[in-house]
């Protein structure tokens, strides 16, 4: 069933009773041509592979319920304002399919253009930001400079007198950025595909891989082996479990958690997506009228899906430094992600590490803005065995080469990036 204005005219007609389940619940075949282990990026990766490669054989396991990994546990923040070309190129592109991903998926996932300002505190800081916006341009990616009055109005909150504990200089916006909403993204991407024959198997987690010699052939999951041409692995930050159970113990990743938090709902305080320079924190305001944020990851390699005080403490402390009237708004809740942090900061979409293999990885801070092009970029590695023109820079080898993409350029440090 298509959504559109006459589908709920009429099921608001009948009480609601016609509404066919959004996807499937299908139990496992005993085989597939591909199979996508994780339910946020391999969710649109079987979708583009269905859509644009024609291939329909295809199951998504998720060792949980969708959304329970990263893609639901993020602060929903789309951009394209990075340094290097590499990177700009590539989420710019993804923007673009931000765009027009409503449509595309009969599905509204809620995506706002409504900016997003990196806010500069020192001129050295400012100059970099003219810096970056420079290259944006030239690659035709749209940016402008900001003064402190300018920003003002945007975030009347925001204290930009000269007293301030860190006075506000100027900033750089990007007016095409904005928010998605993360649980509608999914929920779009399961539908589309299950419409395009994808099996999407929950609650069935990968135990081991299935092998002939070195070449994977298939996965053991806790709902039986499942057999496959080609198996891709796309489990943000638990991928290198994921990889030690295929038989390798050394990637260039380290896992950390990132903390994310939502307020009490406010009336209309942020009219857009904002970075303060002066330490690690971003923040917006959602639909329903809470302040969603986040900074650092903990300092520290965990799987755990929570965090600690020390990082809500300081994240909490240059809010309060950034805007102090919101000095007195109660924390309503907040989640942690596990982060799969790059010797460099950059993703990785590519082949193997062994034959059958294809592995999606490495999003630090990234995952959720890529999703698209992430998956538009891994059908293509998975169908074709090459790498796609965008994502050719993130092959696994750069790190063997010494290419890496550091756009921060802070040096192979994960808990830095």
């Amino acid at each position: 069933m298509r959504y559109s204005a006459f589908s709920l005219l009429k099921n608001a007609l009948n009480g609601n009773k016609d509404w066919k389940p959004a996807w499937r619940k299908p139990d496992p075949k005993p085989a597939y041509d591909v199979v996508i282990i994780g339910g946020g990026h391999g969710l649109a990766t079987a979708y583009y592979l269905a859509k644009e490669h024609g291939m329909r054989n295809i199951a998504v396991v998720e060792k949980g319920w969708l959304g329970s990994g990263n893609i639901g546990r993020n602060t929903t923040a789309i951009r394209s304002n990075y340094l290097l070309s590499e990177n700009q190129h590539f989420y710019e592109a993804s923007m673009k399919l931000w765009e027009t991903m409503s449509h595309d998926l009969n599905y509204n996932v809620m995506f706002s253009q409504r900016g997003v300002v990196n806010l500069a505190h020192t001129l050295p800081q400012l100059d970099i930001y003219a810096r970056r916006g420079n290259q944006m341009r030239l690659n035709g990616i749209d940016c402008e400079l900001m003064n402190p009055q300018q920003i003002k109005k945007l975030i009347p909150g925001l204290d930009i007198s000269t007293n301030a504990r860190f006075p506000i200089l100027g900033g750089l916006m990007q007016r095409s950025a904005g928010t998605a909403r993360h649980d509608a993204v999914v929920w779009g991407y399961a539908r589309a595909a299950d419409q395009l024959g994808v099996d999407i198997i929950e609650n069935c987690e990968v135990t081991s891989f299935l092998k002939d010699g070195d070449t994977v052939t298939g996965v053991m999951t806790t709902r039986g082996p499942i057999n496959a041409k080609k198996v891709g692995c796309a489990v943000a930050g638990h991928t290198s479990e994921l990889m030690r159970r295929a038989g390798i113990d050394r990637l260039p990743l380290e896992s950390h958690v990132l903390q994310a938090f939502v307020s009490e709902a406010l009336k209309p305080v942020v009219d857009t997506v904002a970075t303060f320079g002066g330490g690690h924190l971003y923040f917006s305001q959602s639909d329903k009228g809470g302040l969603v944020f986040g900074g650092d990851i903990d300092g520290y390699n965990s799987y755990a899906q929570r965090g600690n005080l020390p990082v809500v403490e300081d994240v909490m402390s240059e809010f309060v430094a950034l805007i102090p009237a919101l000095a007195r708004v109660k924390l309503l809740r907040s989640w942690g992600g596990i982060m799969d942090m790059t010797m460099d900061g950059s993703p990785i979409i590519t082949t193997g590490p062994l034959p059958g293999m294809y592995l999606n990885t490495g999003w630090c801070y990234g995952g959720f803005k890529a999703t698209p092009i992430s998956g538009k970029c891994f059908a293509w590695t998975i169908a074709k065995d090459e790498p796609h023109p965008l994502s050719a820079p993130f092959t696994l080898d750069r790190f063997y080469r010494g290419y890496v993409i550091d756009d921060k350029g802070q040096g192979p440090t994960p808990s830095l990036h």
